[in-house]
Parts: structure tokens; sequence; C-alpha cells
């Protein structure tokens, strides 16, 4: 058994859980308690805050964890990340009142009060740059600091901006990218690094599906090659005869972002017949 620490409420929540689901974990979250168990894999579930995630995690009370890469950085916590997991990004960013005039300069910084729940992430950009400034931890609620003079500035999370935008802020300075990730802790014993290893196995095969389609189509043969070079595979195309003569088939994998642009270059050499699926799991 093996156990994982995940975020008890929140998008982080809901995307850890499908991501679970899509790994053939199953989670009832009809029944949720503080700690779970999924149906069908030896793996507990503990349901947390997420800046408690990555201490639970290096003292071993969860084995694994998915949690912000920005928390792991800010508690400076004893745990391995061993994959970026490519949702839930977002980055935490300086931003002051709009109506300051603040050049691209960070010495601006130099002197001004900024709150954050971030202050250990703060601390070391300042310190890398040579900037003095006082930081006021503040738990939730941080962009409205400004506005009701408790500090001059805030470093804080920003996915759209429109929290920003609403307080009155703009954003000046981005300083740290972040996203979900899965960490480990320091002491896995064989059997649950066993246990990991082959959750890691599914987790891959869902993450490498996701941006991508499967498409296929009847393509005349002597023009095979120049398909080819259009819609390279995971490996290379699949490509088939048939029973019409002078035509095969081809099958092919694409991401999402390069589709349309691929399809109408394969219409041009005479493809027709084209269809495009979800992937569902990309197993190599």
């Amino acid at each position: 058994m093996i156990r994982i620490a995940i975020q008890s409420k929140g998008r982080l929540n809901e995307e850890s859980v499908e991501l679970l689901r899509d790994a053939g974990v199953t989670i009832d979250e009809q029944k949720r308690k503080f700690l779970g168990r999924a149906a069908n894999y030896p793996l507990e579930v503990l349901y947390l805050r997420d800046d408690d995630i990555p201490e639970v995690v290096a003292d071993g009370s969860a084995d694994i964890g998915i949690v912000g890469l920005n928390e792991v950085a800010e508690t400076g916590a004893d745990v391995t990340v061993v994959r970026r997991l490519g949702f839930g990004r977002c980055r935490i960013s300086l931003a002051v009142p709009k109506s300051q005039q603040v050049d691209s300069q960070l010495a601006w910084f130099n002197g001004k009060t900024i709150a954050t729940s971030y202050p250990n992430i703060l601390r070391r950009f300042f310190d890398e740059r040579g900037i003095s400034a006082s930081i006021r931890v503040i738990k939730g609620s941080v962009e409205i600091a400004p506005a009701a003079g408790i500090a001059d500035a805030i470093f804080d999370i920003v996915s759209s901006g429109g929290t920003l935008i609403s307080n009155g802020l703009v954003e000046v300075e981005r300083v740290f990218e972040s996203e979900a990730v899965l960490i480990a802790g320091p002491n896995l014993t064989a059997e649950k690094q066993a246990l990991l290893d082959s959750l890691l196995f599914r987790i891959d095969a869902v993450s490498d599906s996701r941006g991508k389609k499967y498409i296929l189509m009847n393509l005349p043969s002597d023009r095979i090659d120049e398909a080819i070079r259009i819609l390279p595979a995971l490996r290379s195309p699949t490509v088939m005869p048939l029973a019409a003569e002078g035509w095969c088939s081809l099958h092919s994998v694409v991401a999402d972002i390069d589709l349309w642009d691929k399809v109408e270059k394969l219409k041009a050499l005479g493809a027709e017949g084209i269809l495009v699926l979800q992937l569902d799991k990309v197993i190599e």
C-alpha cells in the first residue's frame, strides 16, 4: 500500500482526482473522508491543505503527493519532484497599484513593504538581486493589502490576472513559474517504490496522450513519402494498402496545436476520408 496526499478541495483536487481516475485508480469522492482508499489499486488518499502536503510527504506520513511546485519551493521540504504534471499552471508575481509609476527596475521595491503568502520565495528572489524590502506575511486575500494600507505592493499567485485587475493592481515582475508536480519522500521502501513506478507508468501514458489526436486517412500510394514528411508519428506512421489499386491508408498521431495545418497540407496531397479520433492513452 502506498499513500498519496492531495489537496482537499479546489481546482488542484479536481485535476488530481481526474488524473488518478484516467490512470485507472478509482476514488469515491462521494464518500470522501480525511483518509480514503482507492477501490482498485493499493493506494490510500490523504486530503490536506496544499501548504501541508510537502512536509507531510517529507516526514513520511504520506509517501507521495500532488501539489503545486510553488508550495515545494516555499517550504523547502526534503522531497523529490518525480514528475511535472502539466496542469495547475500559474505564476507568482510582484504587483503594485496602477497609480504607482514603476519602471522595469526592481530598485523601486527597496524600502517598500510587500504583502505575500510566500515569504521564502520572495526573500530568496530579493536577496539574489540585492533588494532590501520589508516582507509582511498575510494568509489569504493578499490582493487587498495595498488598498487597505497594509503594504505598498504584493507578491501573489497569478493565473488569468483578473483578481489583480479587480483590485486595481498591475503585474510588474514574474518571479516564479509553477505547476502541479508529483513529489516523493526520501525513504520509500522497495515495495512502495515499485508501486510508485507502476503508478508513474500509468500517469505517463495518460500525460503523453493529452494534447494529441489519432488521425487516419486514405491517400494515393505515390504521395505516401510526402505525407510522412508532413505527419511523423511516435516511431513511424502506419501505412496499409487498400483494396482499391493505387491507394493506401495512413495512420498517425498529431499534436492538437498542429492538427489543422497538417490536415490542410494532407488534403492538398489528395488525402480523403480523414478521421480524427481522441486518444485515451499512449503507452510506449
